[in-house]
Order: C-alpha cells, then structure tokens, then sequence
C-alpha cells in the first residue's frame, strides 16, 4: 500500500504564507509525478501544481509566482510553498502521487488551508 500524510494546513491571515507538506511512503515508483490538487466547497477539483522526478514543474494559472512546489526525492515528499494568499485560496488541498507505468494515482486525506480575516 501507499500512504501519503499531509500536513502543514490551517487558518492563514490574507497576504500570509503557508507550507505543506506531504510524505509518501510504501511501494513508490521513483519514476512518478506528485503534486497538489485543491477542492474548494461547491467547486470541482482543480490542479494548482505538479511536479516530476526531474523537477519540471506545472503550475495552475492563478496560482503561478505566488506558490512554489518542490521534492526532495530521497524522503519522498513533497512541498507547496503559498505565499500571497488570498480568500479564494481557502479549499482543501490534496496530494497526489502519480504511477506513470502501470497508471496509477494515489491521494492523500486532504488538508484544510483557510484563509481569512
């Protein structure tokens, strides 16, 4: 099994910062893309980054120069660095492992980032 344990969320003043953090454990594939999904209430699930075992990295749109992902390959984590956070930023992120071969995704529990006056 794959485990994937997040952390790092919780309420955040607006124009503050915010680092999660999610470590994979089990049978990983080295060869595999993690990232970060957000789910804001009554709204679909929308990609904010990923990145690969190389470091080529995606970014959604609206999040772009404003958060920052990384990994570090020998802990099997990966990070989200948010800065400039905004209300419409509030969701609950979720990360992602990807298998490429055979395809597979794995999912974290999903932490809650709120952020707020």
């Amino acid at each position: 099994q794959v485990q994937l344990v997040e952390s790092g969320g919780g309420l955040v003043q607006p124009g503050g910062s915010r680092r999660l953090s999610c470590a994979a454990s089990g049978s990983i594939f080295s060869s595999n893309i993690m990232g970060w999904y957000r789910q804001a209430p009554g709204k679909q699930r929308e990609l904010v980054a990923t990145i690969a075992w190389s470091g080529t990295t995606t970014y959604a749109d609206s999040v772009k120069g404003r958060f920052t992902i990384s990994r570090d390959n020998a802990k099997n984590t990966v990070y989200l660095q948010m800065n400039g956070l905004k209300p419409d930023d509030t969701a609950v992120y979720y990360c992602l492992v990807r298998r490429p071969f055979p395809r597979n995704d794995y999912w974290g529990q999903g932490t809650q980032v709120t952020v707020s006056s």
